[in-house]
């Protein structure tokens, strides 16, 4: 668990299942991300955390905040998608509820997961994604201090083919 001025990001409860389906139903927050998920999808994606919490001992862990102990949505490290030529890598990554927009919350928990990341994982560096459109998650990724990597860029296995979503753009930030 990682505990900022603000914010608790920790590991994923079953409880968080409900906000974390209705954030990922709101067309707003999926907007850059592809279709809405269902109920079932959040599910897995919630399971996938929780076993990459046991097995790796990071994941994009859930954020909750800490004066109301209210689900936020989720920042951390986990390892890239097969198939996006950064097999091995440490991607962070975060996704928050339309609410807690504008507030900080993303930087804040982003920075505390990419220090908690470079000060505990044998990495020489940590990468972010997204896609062009997003100036929020670029911008962010600037801000934190992260650099961009044009010879890093893909095409996202995952999006179907001729998708806008599909060119992913890499930001990334190593030691020192």
């Amino acid at each position: 668990m990682i505990e900022t001025e603000r914010l608790v990001l920790r590991p994923w409860r079953d409880a968080d299942r409900a906000p974390f389906a209705a954030m990922c139903a709101d067309p707003e927050v999926m907007t850059w991300l592809g279709p809405l998920w269902t109920e079932a999808q959040t599910n897995e994606a919630v399971d996938r955390q929780m076993a990459l919490q046991a097995e790796c001992g990071h994941c994009f862990w859930a954020l909750e905040e800490r004066a109301t102990d209210e689900f936020l949505g989720f920042c951390g490290l986990k390892i890239m998608p097969d198939g996006c030529g950064l097999d091995g890598e440490i991607e962070a990554g975060w996704r928050l509820r339309r609410s807690a927009w504008g507030k900080g919350y993303a930087h804040e928990s982003a920075r505390a997961a990419l220090d908690w990341g470079l000060a505990n994982l044998d990495v020489p560096r940590i990468v972010a994604m997204t896609v062009t459109g997003n100036t929020r998650s670029w911008g962010l990724m600037e801000k934190l201090g992260m650099t961009r990597r044009p010879d890093l860029d893909f095409l996202h296995p995952n999006v179907p083919d001729g998708s806008s979503l599909k060119p992913h753009i890499i930001y990334a930030m190593g030691r020192g």
